[in-house]
């Protein structure tokens, strides 16, 4: 059955991409977003078919505004991307928790039954289990370091809708993103970050080994999942995830960083050497979600690491003069 969604941060990567899919399965949708790191551009093939709301989840009457009427809220609207966890920490944590504070009050005011809420695996940081599974504790290892802002405000907002799901809510759902990329992902992760800097060092070298520096040793882990098994798995999550309930979603497939500028490497031509650098402080080794959980719901994750990756770096290379950052002034307004 379809249902009216609002959508927080809808023009961002994971965000229209979702909104596109919802529309398609015969869903109306509204978008609440302010661009500063999303674009509605991203929503031109269905900007027709949807309601868009420019505001900043900030502003707790706009937010009650776009939730009039709507069956149910998927709140994603955050500000991603690791330089700015470090840079501006105090802006993180208030867009996560006034945000999330007004979704909940705007939901309970408007009397909506169900909200989806997109967490992340840094509010278990360092786990002490790998693959990790929806049960492991969550933690803010040292609060000095700016970097847990980002996990720390996503920890309250697992908190706040847990419990506020509780007693005023017929169904709430948490999941949590695992290295999610594709094309168009954004500028402040390590894949496109890593295509630019290859890019540029090859645009200046004709030799077939190239020297790459990179933060930490390279072998680090992640496991990636392609956007498009992401949202696959995210409708699942929608259609058959229990009230209450945590899934991760993401794949098992665990790739180096090493291996992550190699193929990078191949894709221009070049055999790279990977340069050690010094790790970022509150940076991760390892990374890998059990995704056991989502798998009873039927997800089967079916874009390899590789393939993804030639798609992603393709992208990059060829949009490389569309980079965007977020708009400085955003921090005064």
């Amino acid at each position: 059955m379809s249902k009216k969604y609002l959508v927080t941060g809808g023009t961002g990567f994971i965000g229209s991409v979702l909104v596109k899919r919802l529309v398609k399965e015969g869903n109306r949708v509204r978008v609440l977003d302010n661009d500063i790191r999303g674009a509605k551009e991203r929503l031109n093939d269905v900007y027709d078919k949807i309601e868009f709301v420019n505001t900043d989840i900030r502003d707790a009457q706009d937010v009650q505004k776009a939730c009039k009427g709507v069956d149910s809220v998927i709140h994603l609207a955050y500000i991603n991307g690791t330089e700015y966890f470090y840079k501006m920490p105090e802006l993180v944590l208030e867009v996560g928790v006034k945000g999330i504070v007004n979704v909940i009050d705007s939901c309970i005011k408007e009397n909506i039954k169900e909200l989806i809420l997109a967490s992340s695996s840094e509010v278990y940081q360092t786990p002490q289990n790998i693959p990790t599974d929806e049960t492991a504790p969550l933690s803010i290892p040292n609060p000095l370091n700016p970097r847990y802002s980002y996990g720390g405000g996503k920890i309250i907002s697992e908190l706040m809708t847990i419990n506020y799901g509780r007693k005023h809510f017929d169904r709430v759902i948490i999941f949590r993103p695992h290295n999610v990329y594709g094309p168009d992902m954004g500028w402040e992760h390590v894949i496109p970050q890593f295509v630019l800097r290859m890019k540029e060092i090859c645009k200046n070298n004709k030799d077939k080994q190239i020297k790459f520096p990179i933060q930490g040793t390279g072998k680090e882990t992640r496991a990636f999942v392609f956007i498009d098994d992401f949202v696959d798995g995210l409708m699942l999550v929608l259609e058959k995830g229990k009230h209450l309930g945590i899934y991760h979603i993401g794949t098992m497939e665990e790739i180096s960083i090493e291996e992550v500028a190699n193929d990078i490497g191949k894709y221009f031509g070049k055999e790279v050497t990977i340069v050690p650098g010094k790790a970022v402080s509150g940076s991760t080794k390892r990374r890998c979600p059990d995704i056991a959980k989502l798998k009873k719901l039927g997800y089967k994750p079916k874009v390899p690491f590789d393939k993804g990756l030639k798609i992603t770096t393709k992208w990059y290379d060829e949009n490389s003069d569309k980079i965007k950052k977020i708009r400085e002034e955003y921090l005064y307004e």
